[in-house]
């Protein structure tokens, strides 16, 4: 929680990423980043593996600059059955704790969050 309240006080982090520990009995913080480029929360996400991710989303509409902090439930089509299942079940709770979250995106392939798509969803929502 304290990475969250630094990225959603805008002070030290533009993102952070978040996983189950070794047993899948906890949330842990995986990685936290303080880089602006987009393409590199991208990158973060693996490939074939379940995360959930919160990212400080910047963007203008009507000229005027707005913030959105968004979360991320990434599930990637060739991740494993058993931890899509074991994310899904886990996500709620964690959303839930996560308070200030302005927009949710979830992802199975990298199109649904590229940014693109997370500004369209920003725009109609703000």
């Amino acid at each position: 929680m304290e990475e969250f309240q630094a990225l959603k006080a805008g002070k030290r982090h533009k993102y952070v990423i978040f996983n189950l520990n070794r047993d899948n009995t906890e949330v842990i913080v995986e990685k936290v980043s303080g880089s602006t480029d987009y393409d590199d929360f991208i990158k973060d996400l693996p490939e074939a593996e379940c995360r959930w991710a919160v990212y400080d989303f910047e963007f203008e509409k009507a000229g005027v600059g707005k913030r959105t902090i968004t979360f991320v439930s990434w599930a990637p089509d060739p991740a494993k059955i058993k931890q899509k299942v074991l994310f899904a079940s886990c996500k709620d709770a964690l959303r839930r704790a996560l308070v200030g979250v302005a927009l949710e995106v979830q992802g199975t392939e990298y199109s649904e969050v590229a940014y693109a798509s997370v500004l369209d969803k920003a725009n109609r929502g703000n």
